[in-house]
């Protein structure tokens, strides 16, 4: 039992040892010279001014958990789309109406998100 996971375990620790050894070297060739200036944070040519800590509206992130949710309907949309015509005859109103459930909750879902404001940029 114990043999079959001898070579997960010799790579395993061959693994671990590269880590180390690349760590090591990258510690003990790199620079060493510290000082104020270098220390500072560099973006794009601007020096920073202020606090690290730039809050972000909450609209932000709204409008991107709205984008990702309902740009992954295209990932059901599509595939359904492309089988549908194979199996029309068959179930193809069983496939219409799920399809048709599907996007009825997606739209009852985005008029409630926009009655609530929650895709105005301003507000």
């Amino acid at each position: 039992m114990t043999m079959q996971y001898l070579p997960i375990f010799i790579l395993l620790l061959f693994s671990l040892l590269f880590v180390l050894m690349l760590m090591g070297i990258a510690h003990s060739l790199g620079p060493k010279s510290k000082y104020p200036t270098k220390q500072m944070p560099y973006e794009c040519g601007v020096f920073p001014t202020g606090g690290v800590r730039h809050p972000f509206s909450v609209k932000f992130y709204l409008i991107a958990l709205f984008f990702i949710l309902f740009d992954i309907e295209i990932v059901f949309i599509l595939p359904w789309a492309l089988i549908f015509r194979d199996y029309i005859d068959r179930v193809g109103a069983v496939l219409l109406i799920d399809m048709a459930i599907f996007i009825s909750v997606l739209v009852i879902g985005l008029a409630y998100i926009w009655k609530k404001g929650a895709l105005d940029w301003e507000t």
